[in-house]
């Protein structure tokens, strides 16, 4: 049977769905996840598109073991050079580097001739397989590229000395028939003495990214790409859980395996919801809150008599049904630090100590602190590198004619306290205004969703808000918790409006 590479980019083409911006921790936090869940390979980053980039890289090169670690490259030699640079101590370094070879990326993004591709193509892998083991070589767009051209494209490569042939649908265009055709075709004509792995990658634009990659694997690919939750530019990536999934339960038909420890998939997924401000959602295959869920009468009787009447999938599976092991005010640091790593987060020294006493802050305030609870407190907490200001203190107000009145008070890393008061004509609003005078700026303000963590008097709420700037040109997400839901409000909106000022001054 054959055993299926993962290759995760969530990182990378994860990160470049519109507002996500992960920091270096953020990264090394959901990368020692991926490699707990059992990818093979975490395409950490593109290291020379800026210093943040290239340091999360390195981070991650440093702390993982298992897991090939991937950094992207141009067909440059700066680029690889600076790959080169941020994955020079990892235990299993590997680097992707790509060109376009559809006839309208050539023409009009590169203003190269056919000629000239092939010529960077040769010369440029060439050079990487100087630096790495392992290169990987990637013809964007190419399944809007000419079929024969695909080819010497691709064998070029091979030619050069890449072992990995990543066949991008990059802009989402095929479908499962032609897509796996195209694997078929290329499989069959390449040339070449030592084994070569093939590999999907596949956007969602067409909502068929899964059955693209399945389509790829019946066809001969032996890696398949993709993101956790399917994150990404415009509609997303392939979503690796759904594949992970998908080759389990029907293993019968495609015959193959993989290393995906299917019981860290929900654990895998929440975390990079939390931190990337992504909800899943509710009807989403695998691990959406309605996938064990069951209205119908008919449904909910035949699940009764035996559950594998309308579930494929048991949520034990993916995780979705974890141990109880209840922490309250009276549990000690090794409980917490234990219940911690079981739920994928890996806790040390300062760090830890530091969210042990919030936990303790918390548990003064709750009957029992659920696993919700625990996740929000650690990603709130990695979150906050990201945010140059705190909230202080909130002040409300009524005012007259059904305006409301807001004080805000944020303290900046520095210590300094930095007030200012609005109106607006709800509560919600002139905390915003008042924020806004604060950050001397007005962002749009995209999305506002308010979600309970837990039932319950007592429950938690968390705020996710996406802000966009006046030229429509950068997003950024923002995510709070709180007892309070205005506090909630006005800690995510800080968060967002933050790092949306950084990036205006950059």
């Amino acid at each position: 049977m054959r055993t299926i590479q993962f290759f995760d980019t969530t990182l990378r083409d994860g990160e470049q769905t519109p507002g996500v911006n992960f920091n270096t921790r953020e990264k090394v936090q959901i990368a020692l996840q991926l490699e707990k869940w059992g990818v093979d390979a975490i395409e950490a980053g593109f290291p020379i598109a800026s210093p943040g980039d290239f340091e999360a890289v390195k981070s991650i090169a440093a702390v993982l073991t298992q897991a090939t670690v991937v950094g992207l490259a141009r067909c440059q030699r700066q680029d690889i050079d600076r790959a080169y640079e941020a994955l020079k101590e990892a235990v299993h370094p590997q680097i992707h580097v790509f060109l376009a070879t559809s006839p309208i990326h050539m023409k009009d993004k590169l203003k190269m001739t056919p000629e000239e591709v092939l010529a960077s193509i040769k010369e440029h892998v060439t050079y990487a397989a100087t630096l790495f083991e392992k290169v990987q070589f990637s013809p964007e767009d190419a399944t809007r590229t000419e079929r024969a051209f695909l080819l010497e494209a691709v064998q070029t490569a091979i030619d050069a000395g890449a072992t990995i042939i990543n066949v991008p649908d990059t802009v989402g265009y095929s479908n499962p028939t032609q897509y796996g055709e195209l694997f078929a075709y290329l499989i069959d004509h390449i040339k070449s003495e030592k084994e070569i792995i093939f590999s999907s990658h596949c956007h969602d634009d067409l909502g068929m990214a899964t059955a693209n990659a399945l389509a790829a694997i019946e066809n001969g690919a032996n890696r398949v790409e993709g993101s956790v939750n399917g994150i990404g530019e415009r509609a997303g990536n392939t979503a690796l859980e759904e594949v992970a999934v998908a080759l389990h339960i029907r293993k019968d038909f495609y015959e193959a395996n993989s290393a995906i420890q299917l019981q860290e998939t929900k654990r895998t997924s929440d975390l990079v919801a939390r931190l990337s401000g992504i909800n899943v959602p509710k009807n989403k295959a695998v691990i959406g809150g309605n996938a064990y869920a069951h209205e119908s009468g008919i449904h909910q009787d035949g699940v009764l008599k035996n559950p594998e009447t309308y579930e494929i999938i048991t949520p034990q599976l993916v995780g979705v049904q974890t141990n109880s092991m209840p922490l309250g005010k009276l549990s000690g640091r090794h409980a917490f630090a234990t219940k911690m790593e079981a739920l994928g987060y890996q806790l040390e020294g300062e760090h830890l100590a530091q969210l042990f006493k919030s936990f303790k802050q918390l548990a003064d305030k709750k009957k029992q602190v659920s696993d919700e609870d625990l996740m929000a407190l650690v990603v709130d907490d990695i979150r906050q590198e990201k945010v140059t200001c705190h909230l202080e203190a909130l002040q409300l107000q009524y005012v007259s004619n059904g305006l409301q009145g807001a004080i805000v008070s944020l303290k900046t890393k520095a210590g300094e306290i930095l007030t200012s008061s609005a109106i607006g004509s709800g509560s919600i609003q002139a905390i915003y205004n008042a924020i806004d005078q604060i950050f001397q700026h007005k962002p749009q303000l995209v999305r506002y969703e308010i979600s309970a963590l837990t039932s319950g008097e007592d429950a938690q709420a968390e705020v996710y808000v996406t802000l966009e700037d006046k030229n429509k040109q950068k997003q950024t997400n923002g995510v709070g918790v709180d007892f309070d839901v205005l506090q909630a409000s006005a800690k995510a909106y800080i968060t967002a409006s933050s790092q949306l000022k950084e990036a205006e001054e950059r």
